[in-house]
């Protein structure tokens, strides 16, 4: 592969316009296949999922993507045009959660282990605290601070080849862990504390053990 830089000037630059130059129109099925509400397969597909992306945008327009993830079936399915996502306590930053205060659009990626195909779905957000609704998600005795109400706008199934291409259930890419630096020496390289790599590997290691929740 290539490490040369790419010099935007040598390039042509791809409009809207001419997008249907370079791709193929979707097939009918395509585009008929999005939904405005969850049906009995998009439902069965997010309770058996234990991990769901998040993509936010900022006020600022600044966009970020987070991972959740639980026991599968840990998101509460209200109704087909309302999901409750429990939001648990994590790294403290608030990304999504403050993201969702400016601009409440948000999109989903739900996925199930095994399965090739992903489900995708979009709408509005809101950050609620209700206390009744958020002790169906407690674990270990934890419940979670606040929950992600999501209005459900679009939803649809994607296709496998993403997962096809990238042999991403099947173990074919899956390295040895010693292959990547740990965690602890990353973080401690990239805040410039590299003499706390081993205290830091030290404290994530017990917070995966004993602070998951």
């Amino acid at each position: 592969m290539s490490l040369e830089k790419v010099n935007k000037q040598d390039c042509q630059t791809v409009s809207k316009q001419n997008l249907r130059e370079l791709y193929k129109e979707p097939s009918q099925m395509a585009k008929d296949k999005v939904l405005k509400k969850l049906d009995k397969h998009c439902q069965q597909f997010i309770s058996l999922s234990p991990f769901v992306c998040l993509a936010t945008t900022a006020a600022d327009g600044s966009l970020d993507i987070s991972p959740r993830g639980d026991p599968p079936g840990s998101i509460i399915i209200l109704s087909p045009t309302e999901l409750l996502i429990p939001d648990r306590t994590g790294n403290n930053r608030l990304d999504t959660l403050s993201n969702l205060t400016a601009k409440a659009e948000i999109g989903l990626l739900f996925l199930v282990p095994g399965v090739i195909e992903t489900l995708r779905v979009s709408g509005l957000a809101s950050i609620i605290k209700d206390d009744a609704r958020l002790e169906e998600c407690v674990i270990n005795g934890k419940v979670p601070p606040t929950g992600i109400l999501v209005e459900v706008q679009r939803a649809f199934l994607q296709c496998g080849k993403a997962l096809k291409r990238s042999a991403l259930w099947d173990g074919t890419y899956q390295i040895d862990r010693s292959a990547l630096p740990s965690f602890g020496t990353m973080l401690a390289d990239q805040t410039g504390e590299e003499a706390r790599a081993a205290e830091l590997d030290c404290s994530i290691d017990d917070a995966y053990q004993n602070k998951l929740y």
